[in-house]
C-alpha cells in the first residue's frame, strides 16, 4: 500500500512526547529521534533547509514516518537511546557506540556495595534505572552516603574473612564513612537492614529520606549556615522530582513481545511492542482491513501471525490484553496489574494513537469514507435496520410553563444541518407538560413533511427519558410511522439510551463516536430551543410592559424590541439612546413612564 503524502503524515502526528522513525522508499530506517513534542519536531524537518548537508540528503529520502507514543520526555530519551542500539540507522551517528545509560547496582555479596554501572552482570545483583541524569544518579549516592555509612571498598567481607582479622579499618572508617564491618565493628544484620531502606529509596519510597533532609535543612538555616541549608534543598527538589523507574526501560521484564489490539468497524489495529532485556527496542503498527465479523481474539491472532512473519520472530513470551491460541511452545501472559500491564497499556497507547491518525489522514483524504465508517458504526452500536444518514433530534425548553418552545435539529451524514432547523411555539398545551408539547411537535414536524412529501429521518433522538420517548411514539402512532422510523430517548443523567417497549436501556461507551454525536446533537437542540426561548420571553416581557404606555403604538414597540432585547435595557438606557430608535418625543414618554420620579 503506498504512503500517505509527507504533509498528511506530518499533519496527524500527535502533540505528545515520544520517538519518530524516517524510512526511504524502501522501507530502510533512516533515523531515530527524540521529541517532546512529535508534531513540532518533525515538522521542523521539513520547513527549512539546514545548514548541515547530510540532514538534507537525509530529509530527501525519506517516505514515511513512524513514531511511538510515551509518557514523558525521559522515557523519550530512553526509547531512542534503546532502539538506535539495536536497529542502527543509517543518519544516527551519535549513539551507535556500545556506551549504555547508567544504572545503580546493589551487589549480590556479604555487606553489599551500592554503587554506579553501565555494565548489567546476571549474579544476582539488583539493578535500577537506567537514568538519563548522571546528576541524578550522584545525588542518590551521595544521598544515600550521608544517611547510611557504607563501605566503598572491594574486600571479600566473609564471616571467616573478618574473623581471621584479614583486612584493617580505613580512612573512610576514622572520618565517619563507613561503620568498619571489615573489622568486625558492624554486624551483617544490621549492614544488610540500611540496604533494604536503601532499596526502597530506589523504588521510589521516599518519605523517610525527604523527611530527613527537610529536618537537616531546618537546623543549618537555624545555624545560619545558609549554604548547607541550600545544598540539602537542592537535594530534596531532584528527589522530589525524580522517577525511580521508566516504562520504557525496566530490568524486571527481560526478552518478552507485546501485542495489543484496537478496532472499530471497519478496521483493527495491532500494535507490537519488542522488549530486549528491560528495553523497548521495536514498536510497530498493522493495520487490518474487516472482511466478516471477526471478533478481536481472532483478529489479534492474524496479526500476531502476520507480524511473526515480517520481523522472523520466534515467540517464546508473549504479553497480550485477553487469551489468544499461539500454540503450545508460547508463553502467554495477561497481566491484571504491575509492570507487565504499565507495558501492554503502553502498546495499546500506541495502537490507539495510529487508528487515531489513520481516521484523520482519512477524513482529509476521503470524508466520504470518512463518513461512512462512522455511520456504519452508528448503524451497530444503535442496532438500527439503515444507517442513519439523516437524524432529528428534539428537546423541549420553558420554565414554570412561560414560553413553552421546542426545538429540532437536523444532523446529516453526522453534521448539523444548520438551515433545516425548526423552532416550534407550543399551542395546544397549557402549563408545564413536557410529554404533551412532545407529542404536539414530533406530530406537527412530521404531518408537515409528509404533506410537503420531502424525505423523513432514519433517526429520531428525544432528549428525555421513557416518559418523553412514549409521548413522541404516541404521534408516530397517528401518522403511521411506527416502524418506519427508528426512534430513541437519551436520559442526561446517565446517557441512557431508551428504545420504544424495551425497559433496559443501553449504554455505550463514554469515548465512542456514536455517544459523542448523539451528545452533540441534544446539547445542539438544547442550544438552540433555549435561546429561541430566551427571545420569546424577553420579547414578551417587553411588549407585556410597553402596551400600558400612553402613546406608544405596536410598530414602536417592535423596534424597541428588535433594538434593546429586554425591559431592563429599556429602563436602564439614556433618553438620548432611546431617541437615537424612535426620536425624542417617544423616548421623551418611555423615560416618563419608567421613571416618573424624575419628571419636573
Amino acid at each position: 500500500m503506498e504512503s500517505p503524502s509527507l504533509a498528511l503524515q506530518i499533519q496527524t502526528l500527535p502533540d505528545s512526547p515520544g520517538v519518530y522513525q524516517y524510512y526511504d522508499k524502501d522501507e530502510r530506517l533512516l533515523y531515530v529521534g527524540k521529541a517532546k513534542n512529535l508534531k513540532k519536531r518533525v515538522s521542523s524537518y521539513f520547513n527549512k533547509l539546514h545548514d548541515n548537508r547530510r540532514t538534507n540528503v537525509m530529509v530527501r529520502k525519506i517516505v514515511t514516518i513512524k513514531h511511538v507514543v510515551v509518557q514523558n520526555e525521559s522515557d523519550a530519551l530512553l526509547l531512542e537511546n534503546n532502539m538506535i542500539k539495536k536497529l542502527q540507522p543509517r543518519f544516527n551517528v551519535m549513539l551507535k557506540d556500545d556506551k549504555t545509560y547508567p544504572w545503580i547496582c546493589i551487589k549480590r555479596e556479604p555487606f553489599s556495595r551500592i554503587f554506579s554501572t553501565r555494565r548489567m552482570i546476571k549474579d544476582g545483583s539488583e539493578y535500577f534505572g537506567p537514568y538519563t541524569s548522571f546528576k541524578t544518579i550522584y545525588t542518590i549516592l551521595d544521598m544515600i552516603k550521608e544517611l547510611y555509612p557504607l563501605r566503598t571498598c572491594n574486600y571479600d567481607l566473609t564471616e571467616s574473612n573478618i574473623r581471621s582479622g584479614k583486612f584493617k579499618v580505613c580512612l573512610e572508617y576514622h572520618i565517619g564513612n563507613c561503620k568498619g564491618p571489615c573489622e568486625g565493628h558492624e554486624s551483617l544484620s544490621v549492614y544488610q537492614d540500611h540496604v533494604d531502606q536503601i532499596r526502597e529509596i530506589l523504588k521510589g519510597n521516599f518519605k523517610d529520606s525527604l523527611r530527613e533532609f527537610r529536618k537537616a535543612m531546618q537546623f543549618y538555616a537555624s545555624e545560619m549556615e545558609f549554604e548547607k541549608a541550600q545544598i540539602m534543598k537542592n537535594k530534596i527538589n531532584v528527589l522530589e522530582n525524580y522517577q525511580s523507574r521508566s516504562m520504557v526501560a525496566n530490568p524486571k521484564i527481560t526478552n518478552v513481545d507485546v501485542f495489543s489490539i484496537v478496532s472499530d468497524e471497519a478496521s483493527a489495529y495491532i500494535n507490537y511492542l519488542q522488549i530486549s532485556h528491560g528495553s523497548v527496542i521495536r514498536s510497530h503498527t498493522l493495520e487490518l482491513k474487516k472482511k466478516l465479523d471477526e471478533s478481536d481474539a481472532e483478529l489479534l491472532e492474524i496479526g500476531i501471525v502476520e507480524i511473526m512473519e515480517r520481523f522472523e520472530l520466534k515467540l517464546k513470551e508473549v504479553i497480550v490484553p485477553f487469551q489468544v491460541d499461539l500454540g503450545e511452545k508460547v508463553n502467554i501472559t495477561v497481566p491484571q496489574l504491575g509492570d507487565k500491564k504499565q507495558i501492554l497499556e503502553l502498546s495499546i497507547r500506541n495502537a490507539k494513537y495510529h487508528r487515531m491518525e489513520q481516521m484523520k489522514q482519512m477524513q482529509i483524504v476521503d470524508p466520504d469514507r470518512h463518513t461512512t465508517r462512522i455511520m456504519a458504526q452508528m448503524k451497530k452500536d444503535l442496532r438500527l435496520p439503515v444507517e442513519p444518514r439523516h437524524i432529528e433530534c428534539f428537546d423541549n425548553s420553558n420554565i414554570q410553563g412561560t414560553n413553552p418552545v421546542s426545538a429540532c435539529v437536523v444532523f446529516k451524514d453526522g453534521k448539523p444541518s444548520k438551515k433545516d432547523y425548526r423552532h416550534f411555539n407550543i399551542k395546544t398545551v397549557v402549563g408545564p407538560d413536557d410529554f404533551a408539547s412532545m407529542e404536539e411537535v414530533v406530530h406537527r414536524r412530521y404531518r408537515r413533511l409528509l404533506d410537503e412529501n420531502e424525505p423523513l429521518p432514519q433517526l429520531i433522538i428525544i432528549d428525555g427519558g421513557k416518559g418523553q420517548l412514549s409521548a413522541a411514539l404516541k404521534s408516530l402512532d397517528l401518522l403511521g410511522l411506527r416502524g418506519k422510523i427508528s426512534i430513541i430517548g437519551i436520559a442526561k443523567r446517565l446517557e441512557e439510551l431508551f428504545y420504544p417497549d424495551d425497559p433496559i436501556p443501553l449504554y455505550l461507551d463514554k469515548k465512542s463516536e456514536t455517544l459523542k454525536i448523539i451528545q452533540q446533537l441534544r446539547n445542539e437542540a438544547h442550544r438552540f430551543g433555549i435561546t429561541h426561548h430566551r427571545d420569546r420571553r424577553s420579547k414578551g416581557a417587553l411588549q407585556t410592559s410597553m402596551e400600558t404606555i400612553p402613546g406608544i403604538g405596536e410598530k414602536t414597540m417592535q423596534t424597541l424590541i428588535k433594538h434593546f432585547k429586554s425591559v431592563k435595557r429599556l429602563k436602564e438606557a439614556e433618553e438620548s439612546a432611546i431617541a437615537e430608535v424612535i426620536g425624542p418625543a417617544k423616548a421623551k414618554k418611555i423615560v416618563d413612564f419608567y421613571h416618573p420620579q424624575n419628571q419636573a
